[in-house]
């Protein structure tokens, strides 16, 4: 029996977005492969023998050498050394870090609460000022609310990191006392408070992205013929404004996904200038002591980050736009 239109078509959209999502996932898988190569050859392209760059400026012996030999396994032949790291990855064997003695592991993992709690706040406080701002802008494009905008979008984008924490630390934690100069506090609601300066450099620049992309996808709605119709019947202008933002949505969620990766940078800045012992700071404090283990691992889970936000950002773009789901725009 002859099965109806209407399931077919809903099979073919099914198929459509599954043969999508897969080519999603499988280019992901392929740029971390060559991420991974890239950040193991970093270690032999170093300038100087590599024992002598694990060890550092600690006396050595033939015991250590040899133990450090064995360890990174730098007897092998350079693929199967990689072949190795990269099976000790994936089922979580990180290496041990000859910096702080213990296991890569539980280095990230003392860290990775603080860092992720700083990304989250500076995000939250990005969206929650710049959409509104973004959306104002655009409904009064011209104006001087417009320009006023787009002057602190550009300044936003314009400031480097550090710069700006050091303006807002001697502005409201020196100059004004209003909030602690560095660290992390004792936990909970003092670490928050200890993150509200960190948060606000970071969502600076995040901002003015979101700024300048709400505003962009707002006009580009508002200018349409449906926004045109829907004020010639008569369509209260809140009521048209909520209809643009619904259509606007689509560039300005995915857009504000992608940008996430902005973090990823400032965030090494903004701990090293606020003093906090966050992910940051252990990669910069592992790069000067040459603790490559630690190197290698964080830059590959960090690559990961960023490529799992890129591919939540294509699904998000999936779930919001119907026409992708129909099967009517090319993956």
């Amino acid at each position: 029996m002859t099965q109806p239109l209407p399931v077919r078509a809903r099979a073919s959209r099914y198929r459509s977005v599954g043969r999508l999502l897969v080519v999603r996932v499988l280019g992901v898988l392929a740029v971390l492969l060559v991420l991974s190569v890239v950040i193991f050859s970093l270690m032999h392209l170093a300038p100087g023998d590599i024992v002598k760059n694990l060890l550092g400026n600690r006396p050595t012996s033939p015991e250590a050498v040899a133990a450090i030999r064995e360890q990174y396994n730098l007897d092998d032949p350079v693929w199967l050394q990689y072949l190795k790291w990269l099976g000790a990855f994936l089922v979580g064997d990180l290496g041990q870090s000859i910096r702080l003695q213990v296991p890569v592991a539980d280095a990230i993992g003392q860290r990775v609460g603080l860092t992720l709690t700083l990304c989250a706040l500076s995000f939250v406080i990005a969206v929650v000022v710049a959409v509104p701002l973004g959306v104002h802008s655009a409904v009064r494009a011209g104006g001087w609310a417009d320009r006023t905008a787009n002057s602190l979008a550009v300044l936003g984008l314009s400031a480097p990191t550090f710069a700006v924490g050091l303006l807002l630390l001697y502005a409201f934690a020196y100059y004004l006392r209003i909030f602690p100069v560095y660290g992390a506090g004792s936990g909970g609601l003092d670490t928050l408070w200890h993150l509200v300066l960190p948060a606000v450099t970071l969502a600076l620049g995040l901002g003015a992205i979101v700024v300048k992309l709400t505003r962009t996808a707002m006009i580009r709605e508002l200018e349409s013929d449906y926004v045109t119709a829907a004020r010639a019947r008569g369509i209260a202008e809140p009521q048209v404004q909520r209809i643009a933002l619904r259509n606007a949505a689509i560039p300005i969620v995915t857009g504000a996904s992608l940008v996430l990766t902005f973090l990823v940078g400032g965030t090494v800045l903004a701990e090293t200038t606020y003093a906090l012992p966050g992910l940051g700071t252990l990669l910069q404090d592992s790069v000067l002591f040459k603790d490559i283990a630690v190197v290698q691992s964080l830059t590959l889970l960090v690559a990961v980050v960023i490529a799992v936000i890129a591919l939540l950002a294509d699904l998000a773009y999936l779930l919001l736009d119907p026409r992708i789901r129909r099967g009517g725009l090319p993956a």
